[in-house]
């Protein structure tokens, strides 16, 4: 299997919690960050990076001032440069596993995440990751790259799923 492994699928199909559990399970040494819903009386508000060191920031909410908008959230580029860039690159120079949780529209809107994200996948380090399900055209790029292999998740196959991870984080 490939250095990198991408899970894509529609929202609320648990990708995010598959790689924290595999992570879990498997106690390697994973540098890198994931995404977290911001909700309110049950209301999803935004969201937030949080990185596998514990730094938070927030990505993306309703209430924050930003010219990005993806939907009715709008975007930090900032923070998302300044936190998850900075994960990636911390992730590339002191970890065997790299976590890129998500590479996904608001993530997708810094030309400095996308440079950074091709980076990480050509460093023939391993990845685990998301990458948005629907088309566009760096995501369906990252997707086709010949290091990269896609695992689609879905709640039928979850369990299937991780299997997969946790047999492909064991190999050399």
């Amino acid at each position: 299997m490939a250095k990198v492994l991408l899970l894509s699928g529609k929202p609320g199909t648990g990708k995010t919690s598959l790689i924290k559990e595999a992570i879990d399970r498997v106690k390697i040494e994973a540098g890198g960050f994931y995404t977290q819903e911001i909700r309110s009386a049950g209301v999803r508000q935004g969201f937030k990076i949080i990185t596998l060191d514990g730094k938070e920031a927030i990505l993306a909410h309703i209430n924050i001032s930003s010219p990005y908008q993806v939907s009715k959230y709008n975007v930090d580029i900032d923070r998302l440069n300044e936190v998850g860039i900075s994960a990636i690159q911390q992730a590339l120079k002191q970890n065997d596993l790299i976590v890129i949780d998500e590479i996904g529209k608001m993530e997708l809107l810094s030309l400095q995440f996308q440079e950074v994200v091709l980076q990480a996948i050509q460093s023939g380090k391993k990845i685990l990751g998301t990458v948005m399900f629907t088309s566009h055209p760096f995501a369906d790029e990252v997707k086709r790259h010949p290091e990269v292999t896609t695992l689609v998740v879905s709640g039928a196959n979850r369990n299937e799923v991780l299997s997969e991870i946790l047999a492909w984080l064991q190999t050399a």
